[in-house]
């Protein structure tokens, strides 16, 4: 869907939702959360009854948080700081899709940390994010949103020198499609297809692409091409691990992010430092391994070196989960 027809359907359904929300807001009761299909297999829970979920009582209305994204996004793409020249910088985009859970909202926060911190001025961070607790200060992690922001990343990087990273991390389906979700807000679903689509669109030459999601091994084809380095939490047929409303950081996250990239600036290396660490954790817990995935496209690997050469990475950055949402109550979709 293009983005000025995107745009203006956000619009509409912003209204309509503002119409359904008089129904209750605020006072009456809760809104049931959806049952979502696209659970990952470390949350799954016995009985299945759909749990209560609220808009936090703080916040803006749905309508308003959806009127406020133009905004948000012009301010997120003004924070990102000058590109230092004579050298590849990289801009990582931290997409955290699942509102209901604060384990994705960490990963997208801690990212965007971790890289500054150790990466420098040469690497640029911008964060999208569904959480009840971030709703009047980072943009949602919406397709409309992942859209803005590559057209205005384009306009900042250096397309030939450049490296884009793309750090996605939310539930994923059988179907390989990422959950978008802060209910009550009406968010497509992304898919492999989708997002492979989105990105042709743009002038992107060198990109990594992390997908931390169950069955995100789904994502490989469609995404691998020259240029691109394509990192998923698993293989296409399988469940990854971590998730749920009782951890903090997925296994994906803890191992690449955390006990990774906090030892190492080099993107492949971690990635088998953190597969070896996944490995060794599932077979203690005796899970079904979920076999994390790895493409190299021609020219990224090289790509990456030249960007390393002018680095001085700087210390490890310890792992703490983002501030909680005060008194909001978001449920974990089952």
């Amino acid at each position: 869907m293009r983005p000025a027809m995107r745009s203006i359907l956000t619009i509409l359904l912003a209204f309509a939702a503002g119409v359904l929300l008089a129904t209750w807001w605020p006072g009456q009761p809760a809104v049931p959360a959806s049952t979502s299909p696209v659970s990952m297999a470390a949350d799954a829970a016995p009985g299945g009854d759909a749990s209560i979920d609220r808009w936090p009582s703080q916040a803006p209305t749905p309508e308003q948080v959806l009127y406020a994204q133009p905004r948000m996004m012009r301010d997120a793409l003004a924070q990102l700081g000058p590109r230092v020249p004579g050298q590849p910088n990289l801009y990582l985009l931290a997409f955290a899709g699942d509102g209901g859970e604060d384990v994705f909202r960490n990963e997208a926060e801690y990212a965007a940390r971790l890289f500054a911190q150790r990466f420098g001025a040469s690497a640029h961070s911008l964060v999208l994010e569904n959480n009840p607790a971030s709703l009047t200060t980072r943009p949602l992690a919406s397709w409309s949103n992942l859209e803005t922001a590559l057209e205005g990343l384009g306009k900042v990087m250096q397309p030939d020198q450049d490296i884009l990273l793309l750090y996605f991390t939310s539930h994923g389906s059988e179907d390989h499609d990422l959950l978008l979700d802060m209910d009550p807000l009406p968010l497509d679903q992304l898919g492999a297809n989708d997002l492979a689509g989105i990105l042709a669109m743009h002038p992107f030459k060198w990109k990594v692409v992390v997908i931390n999601a169950c069955y995100s091994g789904g994502f490989v084809p469609p995404l691998r091409g020259p240029g691109t380095l394509v990192l998923t939490a698993a293989r296409a047929d399988r469940s990854s691990f971590g998730c749920g409303s009782d951890s903090d950081i997925t296994y994906f996250g803890k191992a690449w992010l955390v006990d990774a990239l906090n030892h190492t600036d080099n993107f492949a290396d971690a990635f088998q430092r953190a597969s070896n660490e996944i490995s060794r954790w599932e077979r203690q817990d005796k899970l079904t391994p979920s076999e994390p995935q790895i493409d190299i496209g021609s020219g990224i690997a090289g790509q990456l070196a030249l960007w390393r050469k002018g680095l001085k990475p700087g210390p490890a950055l310890p792992f703490r989960p983002a501030a909680p949402a005060g008194n909001a109550s978001v449920a974990t979709p089952q």
